[in-house]
C-alpha cells in the first residue's frame, strides 16, 4: 500500500485511519480544515465546497506522483435537532460534507484509482440504515452514502474496489459540542475508532479479484444496531 487519501484525517476515525495507514507502511494524504498529526501531508480545505474538494484531491494525487492506492471518506459531522430548529444553512452543510463531498473526492480520484486498481472506502453510519428523531440531515446524508456506495460498487466492478463501512458510535470528539440531551449517556458503550480503522485497512488490502462490499462495525452492545 502506498498513497491513501483520507478526508477528515485530523481527528476521530480519520486520524485513526491515518495511523493505521502509516503503521502499514503507507502514505496518508489528508484533506481537512485542521492540521493532522505532525509529518502527515495535507491540504486545508472546507469539504462543503465540493469543487475545492475536487481540486484538493487532484493536487494531493499530483504530489504523490500521480499514483493513488486508496480513498477513505471519513469526514463527517452532525448538529442534531428538530428539523424546524436546525438553521437551513447548517442542515445543508451537514449533507454537503457528509454526502456531497464524499462523491466529489471520489470523482476526482477515479482516474488514478482506475490506473492502480485501487480501493474506495466510504463511511456511513448505523444511522444510515436506521433512522432516529432529530437527525434528519445526518440520516439523509448517511442513507445517501449507502445508496451512493452501492451504486458505485456496481458501476466500478472490476476496476476499483468499493467498500461501504457502517460504524456504530465511537469514542471520538464527534459528540463533544452537542447539547447534553444528544450526548451518549454515562452507560453508553462506544467502539474504539482504531478497530474501525483496522477493518478499513482490511478492505483496502483485498487482492485483485476480491472485494469486501459492506462492513458493519460496532461495539457489541451498540444501541443503534440492528
Amino acid at each position: 500500500m502506498d498513497a491513501v487519501i483520507v478526508t477528515g484525517g485530523s481527528s476521530g476515525l480519520g486520524a485513526a485511519v491515518v495511523d493505521a495507514v502509516t503503521k502499514a507502511g503507507g502514505r496518508p494524504l489528508v484533506i481537512d480544515r485542521q492540521a493532522p498529526a505532525d509529518g502527515v501531508e495535507w491540504i486545508e480545505c472546507d469539504l462543503a465546497d465540493t469543487r475545492a474538494a475536487e481540486a484538493a484531491t487532484r493536487e494531493l494525487i499530483e504530489r504523490a506522483g500521480g499514483s493513488l492506492d486508496g480513498v477513505v471518506t471519513a469526514a463527517g459531522f452532525d448538529v442534531p435537532g428538530a428539523l424546524r430548529d436546525v438553521p437551513g444553512d447548517v442542515w445543508d452543510r451537514i449533507v454537503m460534507v457528509d454526502l456531497l463531498a464524499t462523491a466529489a473526492v471520489i470523482r476526482a480520484a477515479l482516474p488514478a484509482l482506475e490506473a492502480s486498481h485501487g480501493g474506495v472506502v466510504t463511511i456511513s453510519s448505523t444511522l444510515g440504515i436506521k433512522a432516529v428523531s432529530d437527525a434528519t440531515a445526518y440520516c439523509a446524508a448517511k442513507f445517501g452514502v449507502v445508496g451512493f456506495t452501492r451504486a458505485l460498487a456496481a458501476e466500478l466492478a472490476g476496476t476499483v474496489g468499493v467498500t461501504l463501512v457502517i460504524p456504530g458510535g465511537m469514542r471520538t470528539k464527534f459528540f463533544d459540542e452537542r447539547d447534553e440531551r444528544y450526548k451518549p449517556g454515562p452507560d453508553a458503550v462506544l467502539n474504539d475508532p482504531a478497530n474501525v480503522a483496522d477493518a478499513i485497512l482490511f478492505a483496502l488490502r483485498q487482492p485483485a479479484g476480491s472485494a469486501v462490499r459492506e462492513l458493519v462495525i460496532a461495539a457489541e452492545r451498540e444501541s443503534s444496531y440492528p
